[in-house]
This record gives C-alpha cells, sequence and structure tokens, in this order.
C-alpha cells in the first residue's frame, strides 16, 4: 500500500505544489523551483477554471508576483490586500486552501474574492476596485499605533511602511522598461543608495549650503530616473517609485521587493508590468473574453454552445445602437465595463458620443449630469453593486436638479457566484427613498427595450433595472413605445390573491398563480412594471378586492419593492389586508448559481406557492 501511494506521489502532475500548505513551505524554494511552482499553479488555475467559470485571465497574470510577494514577505504578519479581489486565484491555493480550491464559485464553496472568515491571510475583503491603498493605510497607522512591526502591502489594477505593487496588465513594454531602466530603478532603490541618500541628507541637513547642495542632489536623481521611467508622476503624490519591473521574471521580482522590504521608509510604490492570460494561449490572445467566463473546453478555450435566449444586457446594447441612429442627444457612459454593460458595438458604431470613464462611478454620474444639462441625453451603464459608489451623486446632482439622465442598472438581483460582493439587491430600497426619480423594472426582454426608449424619451431621472443572464425568449416587437408613466400591467384577475411581482419575479409568479389555481385559489397576477412611481389605483383596486397580498421581488426584503407597496396602501387607508413580503432576507447572500440563491430565499415558484398556501391558512395537506 505505502508502494502505491508513492507511486502515486511521484506520477503527480503538481509535485511541488503538493508540497505546499502554507506560504512557509516554499520560502527556501530557489528560483528554479519557484519557476515550476508558477506552471503548476498555472496548471491548477486553468483546470479549475474550465470547470467552474471564473476569472481566469487576471489570476494568470500574477501567478509570480503572489509567489514573490508571500515568499519576501512574513504573511499574514504582513498584510497583503488585493484591490482586485479576482486576481487572488493563486494566493488562495498557497494559503492553505488547495484541497478546497476545486469548489471556486460553488455554492457553500471558496469565494471567487478574498474573504476574511475562509483564511487568515485574507485580511481584508475585497470585492470592488479602488479600496485597497485606502485600507492599507489605515492598516498601517493602525500598524504604527500599537507600536508593530508589519507591512501592508496593496496590490493595486503617508509616512508609515505602506508598499503599494501596482500591477499594470495593460501598458504595453515600451523602450523604457528595458534592462537600464530596471537596473537603475532597482539600485536607486538599494541598500547601498539608501544609505548614501540618509547619509548625505543627515549630513548636509544641518547647514544652509548643505540644504541647497540636498535640492541639486534630489532634482539629479529625480531627473535622472524620470528620463527612464515614469516614476516622477508617483514620486509627486510622494510615493517612492520602484520600476518598472517584469512581473514573471521571478529573480527580478524577489530581488526588488526584497530591497523594497529592508529599506523602504515611508510609501513605497513598486511599478510591475503583468500580462492577462500569461500560460495560456487563449487567454492571452483574448484576455478580455477570459477575463470573467463561466465553463470551457480548456484545449481549445472554447466555451460550450449555448441554445439560451439573447441576455438583458444585449438587448439593452442593441436597443441603445438601434434608438442612437436617429437621436443624436444620445449618449452611452460606461464605468470601466464597456463590454460586461453591452456597449461594445455603441463604441464603435458612435465613438463620439460613448465614454468609458474608467472605475470612476461617481465621476460618470455627475459627467452626465453636465451632459443633461446642456441638452444631452445620457445612458449611464453600470452594474448595480456598482452604482452603490455613486449614491451621492445621483441625489445632490441628478435628482435635485431635476435631470434627464438614465441610469441602466445592470445585475439587478442575484448574480450568482460572484456573490455578495456583487449581488445587486439594493437598488430598489436605497433609489426608491430618492424623490424625482423614475425606476422601472421589465418581465422580459421585450419590456426591457420599451423602457429604455421610455426612459430616454422622459423629461426626469430615470432608472431600469435588469438582471444578469437570458431573457425570457420573447420577440422582440419591431416599434419601440413609449410606457406611461407608473401604469401596471393586469396579467390576470382574480379574488382571492394579488401577486404583484416585480421585473424578473413576474414569469415565477405567473407559474406560480397557476399552481395555486390548481390548489382552488383564484390568483390575480399584475405587472407594476414601475417601482416607482406606483400604479396605486390599479393595485390598490385589486387588493381591496382579493384582501391578500404577496409581494416579490430579486431584491432585499428590508426597505425595498415591498415596503414601498405597503406604505402605498397605508397612506390609500388599506388597513384590513393579509401582506407577505417575499424577497432576500437581512443578510449578505452567499454566492451560488441564481436559482438555487432564488429558491433558498423562497422567491421561485416553489416559494411562492408555499407563501401563498400559508398565507391563506392552507396547508399542503389540504
Amino acid at each position: 500500500m505505502s508502494s502505491q501511494n508513492q507511486c502515486e506521489r511521484d506520477s503527480s502532475s503538481t509535485p511541488y505544489l503538493d508540497k505546499i500548505a502554507t506560504p512557509r513551505d516554499f520560502r527556501n524554494f530557489g528560483t528554479g523551483e519557484l519557476k515550476k511552482l508558477a506552471a503548476e499553479l498555472r496548471q491548477v488555475i486553468i483546470e479549475t477554471v474550465a470547470k467552474n467559470g471564473g476569472h481566469l485571465a487576471p489570476g494568470l497574470g500574477v501567478v509570480e508576483l503572489t509567489l514573490a510577494l508571500h515568499k519576501i514577505f512574513d504573511t499574514p504578519k504582513d498584510k497583503i490586500i488585493w484591490d482586485v479581489g479576482h486576481q487572488s486565484y493563486a494566493h488562495k491555493i498557497l494559503t492553505g486552501r488547495r484541497k478546497q480550491f476545486a469548489t471556486l464559485r460553488q455554492h457553500k464553496g471558496l469565494s471567487g474574492f478574498p474573504k476574511t472568515k475562509e483564511s487568515e491571510y485574507d485580511c481584508f475583503q475585497t470585492g470592488h476596485s479602488s479600496t485597497s491603498i485606502s485600507a492599507a493605510t489605515g492598516m498601517a497607522i493602525a500598524n504604527d499605533l500599537k507600536n508593530g512591526n508589519g507591512k501592508t502591502i496593496a496590490v493595486i489594477h503617508l509616512d508609515k511602511d505602506l508598499i503599494v505593487i501596482l500591477n499594470d496588465n495593460e501598458m504595453s513594454i515600451s523602450p523604457n522598461v528595458g534592462a537600464m531602466s530596471s537596473f537603475l530603478s532597482r539600485k536607486l532603490a538599494g541598500k547601498t543608495m539608501s544609505r548614501v541618500k540618509n547619509h548625505l541628507t543627515e549630513k548636509l541637513g544641518d547647514f544652509e549650503v548643505g540644504e541647497n547642495i540636498l535640492n541639486i542632489l534630489r532634482k539629479s536623481e529625480e531627473s535622472f530616473k524620470s528620463f527612464f521611467t515614469p516614476g516622477m508622476l508617483f514620486e509627486a503624490f510622494k510615493f517612492n517609485y520602484v520600476g518598472p519591473i517584469d512581473g514573471h521574471n521571478i529573480e527580478e521580482l524577489l530581488e526588488t521587493l526584497e530591497e523594497v522590504r529592508d529599506v523602504s521608509q515611508g510609501p513605497v510604490l513598486v511599478h510591475v508590468l503583468t500580462k492577462k492570460g500569461k500560460g495560456y494561449q487563449p487567454a492571452e490572445e483574448n484576455p478580455g473574453k477570459f477575463h470573467g467566463l463561466g465553463p470551457f473546453d480548456k484545449k481549445t478555450g472554447q466555451s460550450p454552445p449555448s441554445s439560451a435566449p439573447a441576455s438583458y444586457t444585449k438587448v439593452f446594447g442593441d436597443t441603445l445602437c438601434r434608438m442612437a441612429e436617429s437621436d443624436n442627444r444620445i449618449t452611452a457612459i460606461s464605468a470601466a465595463m464597456t463590454s460586461g454593460t453591452g456597449l461594445v458595438d455603441f463604441s464603435k458604431k458612435y465613438p463620439t458620443h460613448f465614454f468609458d470613464v474608467g472605475i470612476a462611478e461617481q465621476h460618470a454620474v455627475t459627467f452626465a449630469a453636465g451632459l443633461a444639462s446642456q441638452g444631452m441625453h445620457p445612458v449611464v451603464a453600470v452594474y448595480s453593486s456598482f452604482f452603490q459608489r455613486a449614491y451621492d451623486q445621483i441625489i445632490h446632482d441628478i435628482c435635485i436638479p431635476n435631470l434627464p439622465v438614465t441610469l441602466a442598472i445592470d445585475r439587478a438581483g442575484v448574480v450568482g457566484d460572484d456573490g455578495p460582493t456583487h449581488h445587486g439587491v439594493f437598488d430598489l430600497s436605497y433609489l426608491g427613498c430618492i424623490p424625482n426619480i423614475v425606476i422601472m423594472a421589465p418581465k422580459d426582454e421585450n419590456e426591457l427595450q420599451h423602457m429604455l426608449y421610455t426612459a430616454v424619451h422622459h423629461k426626469g431621472p430615470a432608472a431600469v433595472r435588469y438582471p444578469r443572464g437570458a431573457g425570457e425568449g420573447v420577440a422582440l416587437d419591431e416599434t419601440l413605445v413609449k410606457f406611461d408613466i407608473g401604469k401596471a400591467e393586469l396579467i390576470r384577475p382574480g379574488n382571492d390573491l394579488l401577486l404583484l411581482p416585480i421585473g424578473n419575479r413576474v414569469a415565477p409568479a405567473v407559474a406560480a398563480a397557476k399552481e395555486l389555481e390548481r390548489k382552488g385559489l383564484d390568483v390575480a397576477v399584475i405587472n407594476p412594471r414601475f417601482a416607482k412611481p406606483l400604479d396605486e389605483e390599479l393595485i390598490c383596486h385589486w387588493t381591496k378586492k382579493c384582501g391578500n397580498i404577496i409581494t416579490i421581488e430579486d431584491g432585499t426584503a428590508i426597505g425595498g419593492f415591498g415596503s414601498t407597496v405597503l406604505t402605498m396602501l397605508s397612506k390609500n387607508g388599506i388597513f384590513n389586508v393579509k401582506s407577505k413580503i417575499l424577497g432576500h432576507p437581512d443578510t449578505f447572500v452567499e454566492h451560488g448559481p441564481q436559482k438555487v440563491l432564488w429558491q433558498e430565499s423562497g422567491i421561485d415558484v416553489i416559494g411562492i406557492v408555499e407563501a401563498g398556501l400559508e398565507l391563506m391558512g392552507i396547508t399542503t395537506k389540504d
């Protein structure tokens, strides 16, 4: 038996990775062993993402950097914060989660992002970009106040021990990233140079003439460096700049990080050039496709064919292009998610009317307000969870002045495997309380195109929220029409129970009504279309007629659509009704397939049926 086990170990395709339980296990590895370990990490990441889906290209791009960071720094005492959390796959494997890595992004499995509950090596939970430097600064200052001696490293896309790793996976390797530039930057940050600078500063600083000499020396060094590197930009922000260096050269990474660790005083920025998808040719050739994707064939890089209907995102993008053909007021704004929000075609067809402002949602919204104030009609396409960042701008810059800006809220509702940082379950709550704004949610992709048309022709702020994934497969009308603001649709009448679902919960509610009918209940269903303003006349009429009402939403049940409906009924003096709100509970919904998450929150067909029977006092035996 032991010889068989030995044979299995000898035949392992990951012999170096098999030895690793924590980073301590490879800190004595030489560069040759680290290169082999890097290859094995890529192998495991590719195999897992091919089965589970995930963010492949970003994860492959930081394998050597991850190894170098954990080898040089004393993690978890030294803190590493991954600003773009989906780059942490190699980090997870190396920090005690190798056996669990097969469950990546699976329901109740490993998260696709750093998660403090998973490991002490995940010191900060990140899912949205641009949080690491603020968090790392707080950690570094807290460490200083507690007289600690650990390092804090922020890996991003104050006179404290803060090290920022700028992972530049977009910059082409231009001439200034040659041997001369790399040599100069590393040597200017090295021990000898640091000792010389510190000695000169100490000795010359006491004399007036000495201060003048120091200024000349500083300018000379900065001019010498900036001739070869872009470091002056970062030096202007009081960062000691090192780089750019090759992020896939283990020797160079180790030498640079070791010098930074040992001699850095104050914040240091290490500029590292990496290649998205490194080590997997299809991802290197098409990093956009492999940024985040579902399961695929690892041999070909091809995703399995799909017979699913067009996604809501695609219908949105196609409709906006169609509308822009005859309306030059329309502009489209993305916050670094051109592909994800379906705006690639628009950006190509109407380049002068398309703006990608980068990861700056607040700027996107206020920029849109400026456009709208001058007669344009901007459409801001951003994921629901990322619109949260621009809340003040939505209120202050759009809704108070009542400007005609359309918020295209993609990924509304649970999104699936990306989990709580990306679920769009709060927008109905955080937008519903703002005056002036109109909020729409389509029951299918055909309604989506009409709602977009309605929003663009509305004379004030309007939001259209729609889910991730495929539509219902309905036909799309050729002619776009404007919906009457605040007018709902009666799908079926009834006398016993009113179901009031919003958006993508309409279809399961209709199916649940048919099932409840088989159990002897006469169920009415209204598609509200508008979460704000509500069709008070229609909803109040059928609520009084049925005496029982259930609201259903793919959003939090706290302060959301259901709460708005009950507030409206109370305002209209309708008190003698039984009601139930179905939505996600007052907790952060974990990652998992959308269907599973809908089921767990009781907003699928079965959950709606059970809620209806419970509200009507009918047991399952009846």
